[in-house]
């Protein structure tokens, strides 16, 4: 679960492809679908607070949890007061009450590797959720890392940094690994070099499902991500829409 260290300092200006307005109203208008307009939503896995920020304006109090101290950092600098920035590890994350629904995107769950660890976050989403409330999440697709990203190298080159992206698939343990080369330009106008590693790991619709029904919850939907389109065999993103079953 370490990740998103140096990368933190550029990660919004290589994300700036990421729809975030258009995600964020996809999440407010599926939240109303349900019943739920206003009140306590968590953001868990808020990374940079884009999404926290943005449904906070329109109304919400927001609870941002992220383990990544770097993360935090730039969000709690972009944000005003009125919104809750926790350091925590989703796998065990804490609340002080409950919320009305909680949602877990750009495939922060994927960064959870054993499906054990899966059963607990969506455990501890069921036992901090208002009755009746809702999980979304997103997670990548194993068509994605099987046939987009597999052993394949992106690169990208800003005026501000540059990074090298690897990934190595795992078939056998079904995780992806990525390299990430970054080039970041400091106060003085030089470009310092950092190396990270992040894990992810593929589940299936299939495994979800189990998973969230071991841990108590109800499996709702699930969708081509921000999209209400079915899952197909080449969605690369599937978002679910899960409820609170019962303590």
């Amino acid at each position: 679960m370490d990740a998103y260290t140096s990368f933190a300092q550029v990660y919004d200006l290589f994300m700036d492809n990421v729809p975030y307005e258009q995600w964020g109203e996809y999440l407010n208008e599926l939240f109303k679908e349900y019943g739920i307009e206003d009140g306590l939503l968590l953001d868990l896995g808020c990374g940079t607070g884009k999404l926290t920020r943005y449904l906070a304006e329109k109304g919400y109090d927001m609870i941002g949890v992220d383990y990544s101290y770097e993360m935090l950092d730039i969000a709690k600098r972009q944000s005003n007061d009125s919104i809750l920035y926790l350091l925590q590890d989703m796998r065990e994350f804490e609340l002080y009450g409950t919320v009305r629904g909680i949602y877990s995107a750009c495939d922060s769950l994927n960064y959870v590797l054993e499906e054990e660890e899966v059963k607990e976050v969506f455990r501890l989403a069921n036992n901090y959720l208002d009755p009746g409330g809702l999980f979304v999440f997103d997670i990548n697709t194993p068509y994605k890392y099987r046939e987009l990203l597999a052993e394949n190298t992106f690169a990208e080159n800003r005026e501000e940094g540059s990074f090298i992206w690897e990934n190595y698939f795992d078939e056998e343990e079904e995780i992806n690994e990525y390299d990430l080369t970054l080039y970041i330009k400091d106060i003085d106008g030089r470009f310092q070099r950092f190396e990270e590693t992040h894990f992810q790991r593929c589940y299936d619709l299939e495994t979800i499902k189990r998973l969230l029904g071991e841990a108590g919850m109800e499996f709702v939907a699930a969708y081509d991500a921000y999209t209400k389109e079915p899952v197909s065999e080449e969605s690369e993103k599937i978002l679910v829409v899960a409820r609170e079953h019962g303590k």
